[in-house]
């Protein structure tokens, strides 16, 4: 709670690159490539809005937690160890999903695209296979039940009641999951793509897109923890939420343009070729 900032400006903007950034989160990327992959067969028509709908049932849950929090709160204070807890299982996973995707794009075959790594989409079995829209968002708000995912709305939430009560958690709730759906509906619509082109510079695109990924999460976890580890690293952080956020979301963000693109180049090149 301590780290998060006072002003409801700054607050509702870090709240924002929080969204973005777990909305890059390589379990999303994961879940939302599996389930658009299977919906270019068996429903084309909602295929590149699986990141969309994924977003919408992930958010909705956000925004529920966030309300539920701030309404029974009262003159309750979230503990210490919800905090450090949810930091040690985000270090954890990071480090986790960081090595997974680095070994798939290392053992992926020169003509594959790489697919990125989650772990909990595995726990979803059929669930991640489905292909109508209300099952799409189903599947994100299943992935919203998660301590990780639980722990921050509620941090979230009470910093927006000591900011001004449920509407400011409220608000916070719908901010985080604007952000989340900027990121997971681009992602739904980028996959679409790679796959529709399986070309040599989507599977470039899908190994940048991967790099970047894995590379953010090894480096987050390793900042998460210093940050515990170290006072000097934590003081240095203080104020710094904001700027850290928007960073590891700017350094996806810009992987994600990067492999836009290297397909609209090859796209460019195309009829010039087939010109001549």
């Amino acid at each position: 709670m301590d780290a998060l900032p006072a002003d409801s400006s700054t607050l509702f903007m870090l709240v924002f690159a929080l969204g973005m950034k777990h909305g890059f989160d390589a379990d999303h990327l994961a879940t939302i490539d599996g389930l658009t992959r299977f919906n270019m067969q068996a429903n084309p028509r909602w295929a590149r809005l699986c990141g969309t709908l994924f977003s919408l049932g992930h958010g909705a849950v956000v925004v529920a937690i966030a309300l539920g929090v701030s309404l029974l709160s009262g003159g309750w204070t979230a503990p210490a160890w919800l905090e450090a807890s949810g930091a040690w299982i985000s270090i954890v996973f990071l480090t986790l999903l960081g090595v997974l995707n680095l070994r798939a794009v290392f053992a992926a075959e020169a003509h594959e695209l790489v697919r990125p790594v989650g772990l909990k989409g595995r726990w979803l079995g059929r669930l991640g296979r489905v292909a109508h829209p209300g099952g799409v968002a189903l599947v994100g708000a299943l992935f919203a039940l998660s301590f990780d995912t639980v722990s921050q709305a509620a941090l979230f939430a009470m910093a927006g009641v000591q900011a001004g009560g449920w509407g400011h958690a409220v608000g916070l709730g719908l901010t985080f999951m604007l952000g989340m759906l900027l990121a997971d509906g681009a992602n739904g619509l980028w996959i679409a793509r790679l796959i529709a082109r399986a070309d040599g510079v989507a599977r470039v695109a899908s190994r940048v897109m991967a790099l970047a990924v894995a590379g953010m999460s090894l480096l987050v976890a390793a900042y998460g923890l210093l940050r515990m580890a170290s006072s000097g690293v934590e003081a240095w952080g203080d104020g710094k939420e904001l700027l850290i956020g928007a960073g590891v979301t700017g350094v996806i963000f810009a992987s994600f343009l990067l492999g836009l693109w290297l397909t609209r180049l090859r796209e460019a090149a195309v009829p010039v070729r087939a010109g001549r």
